[in-house]
C-alpha cells in the first residue's frame, strides 16, 4: 500500500528515468567503442573468449613479423653463399687445369694470382654484414668480423699474401619463434658454413692410465658432457660418443692417446669447466686456457681445414708448380668444401621455403581469428542505433508525461 504524498510520483519518475538514462549511456558507449563488452560482467563468457583471441592475434602478428625478418636474413645469407659457390666453382676449374700437367710454370703462377684474388674476395664475402651492420657469419658476435686474414710471404709471390684465415666468431645461434613452439636459426656460424674437412684433434699423451679426479663437465660444440670422479678414459670416450655432440672419440691405436674427430665438416669447439682439467690432462686443451678455437694444446695434432685453407693450399702449390699435390689432396679438399657449401646452400633454401609457407599460414590465420574476435565483441551497429533511438523516444515521452503528472500538490488531494 503506497502512502500518499507529494514526493511519491516524483521519486518514482526519477527512479525509472535514471534507469533509462543508464541504458542510453551504456548503448552510447557501446556505439562509441563498437564493442558490446564494456565490463567483464556484461558477458563473462564472451569476454574470456575475446581475451584469448586477442592474445593469440597479438602472437600471430609477432610470429609474422619474425618470419618476415628471418626470411629477409636468410635471403641475404643465401645470396652471399651463392657468390661463394660461384667463386669456388671457378677455383675448382683452375685446380683441374693446374693438375692437368700440360701448363708451364709461368701459366701456373698466373693461375695462382687469379686464385689469390678469388681468395681475397671469398674472405670479404665471409665478412659480409647485413643492412643493420651485423656480421652474418660470426655467430652471435655480430659486432666484430667473422674472419681475420693473416698475411705473410709466400714463395713465388712478389708481395705479401693471405697465409691463414682465422675464425673470430663463435658457434652460438640466435633463434626466432615463427609459430607456437617453432624456432628457426637467425644467424649462421662461419666455421660450419665455410669448412671443408672433418676436423681431427689427436693428443700426444698416453691416456690409458688416466682417471677423472673430481666431478666436472666438458663441452663439445656447446653440448655438455658430465664426468664423474673415477671415470676412466674408456668411460670418458663412451660419454662423449653418447652425448649427441657432432664428434666421435677414440684411442689412437699406436700412442693410446685420445682422438676427437668431427662427424661433419666443421670446426670443433671444445671447452671445459673452469675447475676442470680433464682435457688439459689428456693433452687436448692448452693449460694456459683461451677462447675456442685457439685453446687447443700446442703439441696436439690438428688436421682438417676450412675452405680457405684449401684455396690457400691450391694457390701455394700453383706457385710452387706442384701439380701432383694439386691433383690429389688439394682438389679433394676443394671438392669436400664445395659439397659442404652446396649442402649449406640447400639448407638455407629449404628454410627459406619453409618460412614462406609459415608466413602464408600466419596471414591466413589472422583474418580467421579476427572474425572470431569480432563475433564475440563487436556490436551490430544498425541494431544498436535503432535501440538508442527507441530509448531516446521513450525518454522524451516519459519526460513529457512526468511533467504533467507531477503538477498536483497536497492541497489537490485535500479538496
Amino acid at each position: 500500500m503506497y502512502r500518499i504524498s507529494t514526493n511519491l510520483s516524483n521519486d518514482n519518475s526519477q527512479y525509472h528515468m535514471r534507469i533509462r538514462e543508464h541504458r542510453m549511456n551504456e548503448k552510447q558507449n557501446q556505439i562509441a567503442s563498437q564493442s558490446r563488452i564494456q565490463n567483464l560482467r556484461d558477458n563473462p563468457l564472451s569476454a574470456a573468449h575475446s581475451t584469448r583471441y586477442k592474445s593469440y592475434l597479438t602472437r600471430l602478428e609477432r610470429y609474422a613479423d619474425n618470419a618476415e625478418h628471418v626470411k629477409n636474413k636468410h635471403e641475404t645469407a643465401e645470396g652471399y653463399v651463392r657468390q661463394q659457390v660461384d667463386m669456388l666453382q671457378r677455383i675448382r676449374e683452375l685446380a683441374v687445369q693446374g693438375a692437368h700437367g700440360t701448363y708451364a710454370r709461368e701459366d701456373l703462377a698466373a693461375m695462382a694470382v687469379e686464385v689469390d684474388e678469388l681468395l681475397r674476395e671469398m674472405v670479404e664475402v665471409a665478412n659480409a654484414r647485413d643492412g643493420d651492420g651485423t656480421a652474418i657469419f660470426a655467430g652471435t658476435r655480430t659486432a666484430s668480423q667473422a674472419f681475420r686474414a693473416v698475411h705473410g710471404n709466400v714463395p713465388g709471390a712478389d708481395r705479401e699474401l693471405i697465409t691463414d684465415v682465422e675464425y673470430l666468431g663463435n658457434i652460438e645461434t640466435k633463434r626466432a619463434e615463427v609459430s607456437e613452439g617453432s624456432l628457426v636459426d637467425l644467424n649462421h656460424p662461419g666455421n660450419r658454413m665455410f669448412w671443408a674437412e672433418r676436423q681431427v684433434i689427436a693428443s700426444e699423451l698416453e691416456a690409458t692410465p688416466y682417471q677423472v679426479q673430481q666431478d666436472s663437465s666438458i663441452f663439445i660444440n656447446n653440448e655438455e658432457i658430465r664426468l664423474t670422479a673415477g671415470d676412466s678414459v674408456s668411460a670418458i670416450i663412451a660419454k662423449i660418443n653418447d652425448s649427441g655432440a657432432p664428434v666421435r672419440a677414440r684411442l689412437d691405436p699406436v700412442m693410446d692417446s685420445l682422438v676427437l674427430e668431427g662427424t661433419s665438416p666443421q670446426q670443433l669447439w671444445i671447452e671445459e669447466d673452469p675447475d676442470s682439467t680433464v682435457l688439459q690432462d689428456l693433452g687436448i686443451l692448452d693449460p694456459q686456457g683461451g677462447r675456442p678455437p685457439h685453446n687447443l694444446a700446442g703439441d696436439a695434432r690438428v688436421s682438417g681445414g676450412s675452405l680457405f685453407d684449401m684455396v690457400i693450399a691450391l694457390r701455394d702449390n700453383l706457385f710452387a708448380g706442384n701439380q701432383e699435390q694439386i691433383g690429389s689432396g688439394v682438389l679433394r679438399g676443394i671438392d669436400q668444401g664445395f659439397d659442404n657449401l652446396n649442402g649449406n646452400l640447400g639448407r638455407l633454401g629449404a628454410q627459406h621455403s619453409r618460412l614462406q609457407h609459415t608466413f602464408r599460414r600466419l596471414e591466413y590465420e589472422k583474418p580467421v581469428y579476427q572474425d572470431r574476435l569480432s563475433k564475440e565483441r563487436d556490436i551490430d551497429m544498425a541494431e544498436a542505433v535503432t535501440d538508442l533511438r527507441m530509448l531516446e523516444h521513450t525518454h522524451r515521452a516519459a519526460t513529457a508525461v512526468t511533467a504533467r503528472i507531477i503538477q498536483p500538490t497536497l492541497l489537490d488531494f485535500l479538496r
